[in-house]
């Protein structure tokens, strides 16, 4: 077993007891904080795969952004910043539907490709992809920046009870 094994081990345990955190708190600002954890350890993860640019999208992106937009949001709704008795909720039908999803799916990953060998493509660069995204899926990221833009307007307006009220 050699370092970089190691080191995937260890940061997809982060990763996986980080996500368990995430939806067992009753705390919404530390599920925030635990999201945090679990995205970086998925983009060391990228990292010791020697996916950079994947990985630092991954910070810059989801670790950045999301979770920002996400903690900004609670605070912008006056949501309840300590525990929360409604997100208190029984966690083994969950954990036995969730569990045995993932076993199941393990087991028809472990079927279906036991014996096959997947041939690796070349190493990209990052011109290839950002001439990609910038050739095919500029439009989806133009909408989808006018949808975050949108919804970032409309919880300032639901937040603020002196818009829209008459006077």
């Amino acid at each position: 077993m050699t370092g970089a094994d190691v080191l995937l081990l260890a940061l997809g345990a982060v990763a996986v007891g980080a996500g368990a955190l995430v939806v067992t708190t009753d705390q919404l600002v530390r599920a925030g904080l635990y999201l945090v954890v679990c995205l970086g350890a998925i983009a060391g993860l990228y990292l010791v795969l020697t996916a950079e640019l994947v990985a630092w999208v991954q910070v810059l992106i989801y670790v950045g952004a999301v979770v920002v937009l996400l903690l900004f949001a609670v605070m912008l709704t006056r949501a309840p910043i300590g525990r929360s008795p409604d997100l208190n909720r029984p966690g083994l039908p969950a954990a036995l539907i969730g569990g045995g999803a993932g076993l199941g799916l393990a087991a028809l990953f472990a079927d279906a490709f036991r014996f096959t060998k997947v041939d690796l493509p070349g190493p990209g660069n990052a011109e290839a992809i950002g001439t990609e995204l910038f050739r095919s899926w500029v439009l989806p990221f133009e909408v989808l920046s006018v949808l975050l833009l949108a919804a970032l307007v409309g919880a300032i307006i639901v937040s603020r009870p002196d818009i829209g009220s008459k006077s």
